[in-house]
């Protein structure tokens, strides 16, 4: 039974524990089981409340027994990014100097959660400040990819898909402003959706984001086993409920191929499968307006429009701290409480801070693009390519986005847009490349067309290879 609770998705758990077939303490049991076997080598899960999720799932069983259980998610167990309070936990950034920061009360989208009787297992790790692609910081340590333990895990929600990819809860939740729930569900090979702007709470959640364009940008939403909990997940979480749309009316648009960006063979062959399959039910286009390297820039742009003062706020304590002298410290002696990551990306924000005319430029520009999603993605779902190839080692991935030589140009785009005109996007594992590393793409279109994003999705879910649990540290 251990292996079969491990590979449900949470709605295929609820109905169990419904039914009588197994209850919420057994559930629980198993995946604390699991954790404690496979966490030391992933360090995906940071902070554990084992024991009160095992008070909690008696008390749901006992309610079940009653007759009073309520919610989608009964007695389901689940995982939380940090960045999210929880009550009674820690909400640190991966911060050592908010190592003992308790929080009082629950974010708002873990109370929608909670409504639906879900038991938070424990909290999974992020970059610091969920300021980079890649979950490290000085608190915590790394999380590793649990199909190789030598690859990234992806950021900033990389500790969440690590957990799910191995089953140790029955789903998760992350955030996204720049990829991080699309990375590490491309990495890990688990499903994520990000929602689009302004649709989902982000109160409760660490660094809380203030400036109005990146406002835009953030999205939460699943980190799961199927597309259904991610709907699912969507559904008890949103401010706005999805329309029904009908897929049938949508066109599907599969960008041509850019020379620009370096597509590995893997990915540009997974990506044509895909196009062929769908091509017999759905008319295609291939027309993409945007130059990918646009993109990439814009995205940096407003990332960087505030120089990073948020993120320098909650990072550095201290009046008089700057990034630049504990960035050449660190490379130096290894002796400051600040990983690189967070301190270099931290001076690039200050060093590509967009001034004057660049911000009017900026915003206009947006104002055209957000125009033309309302138009053109009124009927149709964009298929991209997340990342151009499977989980790279560890530190690769941080070299590739956040390099001096700007090679974030040409790495970026394809993730950038949905961020840029906070348009929702569901990713899908799609196979694998030729050393076993997960490869999935994004479905992308306007907000209001959920409900197709996941329609088709359980479509290339079912054809291709969806969500697979990452079995190798399974017992003998």
């Amino acid at each position: 039974m251990k292996e079969t609770i491990l590979d449900w998705d949470a709605t295929k758990l609820a109905h169990a524990i419904q039914a009588g077939v197994v209850t919420s303490l057994q559930a629980t049991e198993t995946y604390i089981d699991h954790l404690q076997r496979v966490n030391p080598e992933l360090n995906a899960m940071v902070e554990e409340r084992f024991e009160q999720a095992r008070i909690e799932a008696e008390e749901c069983d006992r309610l079940l027994k009653e007759g009073k259980a309520k919610g989608k998610w009964f007695g389901v167990p689940i995982s939380v990014k940090e960045s999210f309070h929880v009550k009674g936990m820690r909400t640190t950034g991966g911060l050592i100097h908010r190592r003992d920061w308790i929080e009082q009360s629950d974010a708002a989208v873990v109370q929608r959660l909670k409504s639906e009787g879900v038991i938070v297992l424990g909290k999974t790790n992020t970059p610091t400040l969920c300021f980079c692609q890649e979950s490290v910081n000085k608190l915590y340590g790394r999380t590793n990819n649990p199909w190789d333990l030598t690859r990234t895990a992806g950021g900033s929600s990389g500790g969440e898909a690590a957990l799910i990819a191995v089953g140790g809860a029955a789903v998760g939740i992350g955030s996204d402003i720049g990829g991080s729930i699309r990375f590490p569900a491309h990495f890990n090979g688990v499903i994520g959706f990000k929602s689009g702007k302004h649709q989902v709470s982000q109160e409760g959640h660490f660094p809380f984001v203030t400036e109005p364009l990146q406002q835009d940008m953030l999205g939460i939403g699943a980190m799961a086993k199927s597309v259904n909990d991610a709907e699912t997940m969507n559904g008890i979480i949103t401010n706005t409920p999805a329309p029904h749309v009908d897929l049938n009316n949508f066109q599907l648009c599969f960008p041509p191929f850019h020379t620009f960006i370096p597509l590995g063979e893997d990915t540009q062959q997974l990506l044509l499968n895909v196009k062929s399959a769908l091509g017999t039910s759905f008319s295609i286009t291939e027309e993409f307006p945007f130059k990918p390297q646009t993109l990439a820039l814009l995205w940096q742009q407003v990332m960087s429009i505030d120089a990073g003062k948020g993120i320098s706020d909650a990072a550095f304590p201290e009046k008089g701290m700057s990034p630049i002298p504990l960035y050449l410290k660190e490379i130096l002696f290894e002796k400051t409480s600040y990983h690189r990551f967070l301190t270099w990306a931290l001076i690039g924000a200050s060093l590509f801070r967009p001034r004057g005319k660049q911000v009017n430029k900026l915003v206009a520009t947006l104002e055209d693009m957000n125009q033309w999603s309302e138009q053109k993605l009124a009927k149709q779902i964009l298929l991209l390519p997340v990342y151009h190839r499977g989980a790279l080692p560890h530190g690769q991935l941080y070299g590739e986005l956040f390099s001096i030589q700007k090679t974030f140009l040409r790495y970026i785009p394809y993730v950038a847009l949905a961020n840029l005109l906070g348009l929702p996007s569901l990713t899908i594992p799609i196979g694998v490349d030729q050393s076993n590393m997960p490869i999935a793409l994004q479905l992308v279109s306007r907000v209001g067309n959920e409900k197709a994003l996941f329609d088709l999705g359980r479509i290339l879910e079912s054809t291709f290879r969806g969500y697979i649990r990452c079995k190798k540290w399974d017992p003998a």
